[in-house]
């Protein structure tokens, strides 16, 4: 993996770029309180970007409510965007998610949970993990175009 990111920094320099919480998730595959980060809820328009290195990762038309705690999406921007690693650090299997251009943590996908969404999947993102540029002229939908349905509420 370390060979194909396109942002390859030392954790020295990480820890000047970052804060101490964005360095604990990003770089340590940490997780963000649930109910607590800045995009679980919202419903702006646009495009949301590593964190840690601006590439684009997900859009806000793939975003829904899965009332977990945290942003979730249904699919990334590009099927190149994240890479998926094995996670067995909870004593369970999952996938984590992580920035394809520079490796940072991002969170993780879960399958089958009964989401009507149409990939199935339920993209579990830490706010911390992402910025959110908004598109132009956008402004926050009340409630539009989110997907309802139960699941897990699995942590990212």
């Amino acid at each position: 993996m370390d060979d194909e990111r396109k942002v390859q920094l030392s954790e020295d320099e990480w820890r000047q770029r970052l804060s101490p919480e964005e360095y604990r998730v990003l770089r340590q595959a940490g997780t963000e309180a649930p109910f607590r980060g800045e995009y679980t809820d919202t419903k702006t328009e646009g495009v949301y970007r590593c964190r840690a290195c601006g590439a684009e990762l997900f859009r806000s038309d793939a975003k829904f409510d899965s009332h977990c705690g945290w942003p979730s999406f249904y699919q990334p921007t590009e099927n190149d965007a994240v890479i998926l690693l094995e996670d067995r650090s909870l004593g369970t299997v999952r996938t984590e998610v992580r920035c394809a251009n520079c490796g940072s943590h991002l969170g993780h996908v879960f399958e089958g949970e009964g989401y009507q969404v149409p990939t199935d999947q339920r993209w579990c993102i830490n706010s911390v993990s992402l910025t959110l540029e908004p598109a132009k002229d956008a402004q926050a939908a009340p409630g539009g175009g989110e997907a309802a349905a139960a699941g897990s509420g699995q942590p990212a």
